[in-house]
């Protein structure tokens, strides 16, 4: 039975701590969220390929990670994080005390109420969703890493386990965690959320 094995890891914190960053704000990854990618995958180097995010938060770990292990890194534009409007750059407190009703409505429901400017919860799902299946179509009983960000992980276990986007925000992926996903001739499955490779 052929398989096929996803590994997705989410980048470490960034630089300016917690906040919410979208695809329009590039920071880079703190020392502590490189410690936290590296403590991740251990000596763990079974991957054949790896792709990641545009966005340097991801892609500085993918590229350290490929010339480490002589991996080869590519980079796919639709894991870049969900556009998230005029939130972005803001912390989830501020949201909360500046826009009170907006937050809670966010809360209550991310796919219908988005933050201004905000790039539509069913459209990210898609573009995050053609890529991977892409990379799924034409495996050929590989074993990926994708490096990304929380949304597009979201949106890849939504895809695998069908959860409607009302509940994309309940679903908790850690800086540095890892999510794996087999695919085999019978279905796919979401082994694991949140896990390490290292021993």
């Amino acid at each position: 039975m052929t398989e096929t094995v996803i590994d997705l890891i989410r980048h470490g914190e960034p630089v300016g701590g917690q906040r919410y960053r979208g695809h329009n704000i590039d920071d880079p990854l703190s020392e502590k969220g490189w410690s936290q990618m590296w403590n991740a995958v251990g000596e763990y180097n079974a991957w054949e390929q790896i792709i990641t995010s545009p966005l340097q938060r991801c892609q500085a770990f993918a590229r350290a990670l490929g010339e480490r292990h002589g991996i080869e890194v590519t980079v796919e534009s639709r894991f870049k994080e969900v556009g998230l409007g005029s939130w972005e750059g803001l912390s989830h407190n501020e949201i909360k005390t500046s826009r009170p009703d907006e937050f809670q409505s966010f809360l209550r429901n991310p796919a219908t109420h988005r933050p201004q400017g905000a790039e539509v919860l069913d459209d990210f799902i898609n573009r995050v969703s053609s890529a991977y299946d892409e990379i799924v179509e034409h495996s050929q009983s590989k074993h990926y890493l994708i490096v990304a960000h929380a949304g597009v992980i979201r949106a890849v276990i939504a895809r695998t386990i069908h959860a409607p986007p009302a509940g994309f925000y309940r679903i908790k992926v850690n800086h540095g965690g890892i999510t794996r996903i087999r695919h085999t001739e019978t279905g796919e499955m979401l082994e694991f959320l949140n896990g390490k490779l290292s021993n």
